[in-house]
């Protein structure tokens, strides 16, 4: 069995290809130092390394807004296990909780069986063996959460289930996707030695949030970025949004 780490990054790999017009066609092959090469039919082979977006920029946390992590990671945990009570599917589920709707410990119970309902029923007719992936938007979920996505592929045989942002809310994003190519670039080195004819670079973000009220989106799309990856791509999981970024 794939360690839990490979299991996700073949999971969200198959989203990307999902979710992008022009992923080659060809086998998509696990594999390290890039993550996955693709095969094709042309004997043409294309690296695919993986990275989330690091918000190193992301700014102290209050003892509330701690306060409040705490509870809602608490609140995702439960809702996993009332669902593993009930079904084996192994699923990957992100949970985007509202800032202005907040969820308090006299909803714990309620928002936590609805939401395990409306999940259990998103998923009906979901075949195992395949790729699947839905987003829940607001209008259908308690109040307190703007989104919910699921997420399935054959090779998960662990379900993960967690709260969306959770490593943070960056205070520069653009800085944080520079930092996160940088980093990539300095070991392309070392997955050239594969001799593949391309390499790519994916860079994967739960949902793109800033602390600051700017749109956010406009101004990734019109910074300009370098890398020695032949492209690079942020991909906003939440929203199934893939941004070419070189």
């Amino acid at each position: 069995m794939q360690e839990i780490k490979k299991q996700l990054e073949i999971l969200l790999v198959n989203y990307f290809r999902d979710q992008y017009p022009d992923f080659p066609k060809g086998k998509v092959v696990a594999s390290e130092s890039p993550d996955f090469v693709i095969k094709m039919k042309n004997k043409h082979k294309l690296g695919i390394e993986l990275t989330r977006l690091n918000p190193a920029s992301a700014l102290t946390k209050t003892i509330q807004e701690l306060t409040s992590i705490i509870f809602r990671e608490e609140l995702v945990k439960s809702m996993q296990e009332l669902f593993a009570a009930g079904s084996e599917k192994k699923l990957f589920v992100k949970f985007l909780f509202s800032d202005k709707q907040i969820i308090g410990p006299e909803r714990e119970l309620a928002v936590r069986s609805k939401t395990v309902a409306i999940i259990r029923a998103a998923i009906e007719g979901m075949k195992e063996e395949s790729f699947f992936c839905k987003t829940l938007l607001n209008n259908e979920l308690p109040l307190g959460l703007e989104e919910v996505m699921i997420a399935h592929h054959p090779e998960l045989k662990t379900s993960v289930w967690e709260r969306s942002n959770n490593l943070g809310i960056s205070n520069n994003v653009v800085d944080d996707i520079r930092l996160a190519i940088e980093k990539k670039d300095e070991k392309l080195r070392l997955y050239q030695k594969q001799q593949l004819n391309q390499y790519w670079l994916l860079i994967t973000t739960d949902c793109l949030r800033a602390d600051k009220n700017i749109n956010l989106l406009n101004k990734i799309i019109n910074e300009v970025f370098h890398s020695r990856f032949q492209q690079v791509f942020l991909f906003d999981l939440m929203r199934a949004r893939v941004i070419p970024l070189v």
